[in-house]
């Protein structure tokens, strides 16, 4: 039996992102003032994304206790499309998205954090609260992974889904510098248009490489889990 059920650790989770969130809306920070406000940042639309996955997770926990035992079929198929809408979310968004902003992050401010979190922003975000965006997201989602088995989409329509998410974004990006000729991220500055597109390609390939690697970290977890319940099952020789 778990130390903590993973009901309430999806309501402990959802609650973080929440004041997360509200932290960080509460930042009077100039990029916020400027086109696009908050949504050109993918860190920021990825904490939209983890809030809304674990605000599905917290509903379809609530529903299944609601449900249960009552033994009304359109109530059970509602809360099958609620799961299935939980699992598409986390397969196709909050795990390759979530672990992609952590990822990308930590190794360009590793290399020279004034490319993508320059020092000026410490004025404004407090370390926990950077840490609340770009750190915990992992943990939180392989959390989820681990408590809960979660159903893939094909691998066709989850690639696509991960495709059209990410190129949607790489779009908005370009929008914004043609509209205020700024780029949302400082390296993109400095490197020429050609290292864009490269840089571009390269983060919708990673997209596609991390959507698999969800997929295969789940079933790893749940094959390896099953095995083991099954050979706790097996009788003892004597």
């Amino acid at each position: 039996m778990a130390l903590v059920p993973c009901q309430v650790l999806r309501v402990a989770i959802l609650l973080s992102y929440c004041s997360i969130l509200c932290n960080y809306k509460a930042i009077e920070m100039p990029s916020h003032q400027t086109y696009g406000g908050s949504w050109k940042f993918l860190t920021f639309i990825d904490l939209v994304i983890q809030a809304v996955f674990f605000g599905i997770c917290v509903l379809s926990d609530l529903s299944s206790l609601l449900t249960r035992g009552s033994g009304n079929q359109e109530q059970e198929r509602q809360l099958r499309k609620l799961i299935a809408l939980r699992d598409w979310m986390l397969a196709v968004l909050a795990f390759p998205v979530g672990v992609f902003v952590v990822a990308v992050f930590w190794i360009i401010y590793a290399y020279d954090r004034e490319m993508i979190y320059p020092k000026l922003l410490d004025n404004f975000i407090p370390g926990w609260l950077n840490h609340g965006m770009h750190t915990t997201v992992l943990p939180f989602i392989l959390i989820e992974m681990r408590t809960s088995r979660h159903q893939y989409p094909s691998r066709s329509s989850g690639l696509a889904a991960i495709c059209t998410f990410s190129v949607g974004y790489i779009l908005w990006v370009c929008w914004v510098h043609h509209v205020t000729g700024m780029w949302v991220y400082p390296f993109l500055e400095h490197i020429g248009s050609g290292a864009r597109v490269i840089f571009f390609g390269s983060t919708t390939v990673l997209m596609n490489f991390l959507y698999l690697l969800g997929e295969v970290l789940n079933n790893y977890i749940w094959d390896t889990q099953r095995s083991m319940e099954e050979e706790k099952e097996k009788p003892k020789l004597e």
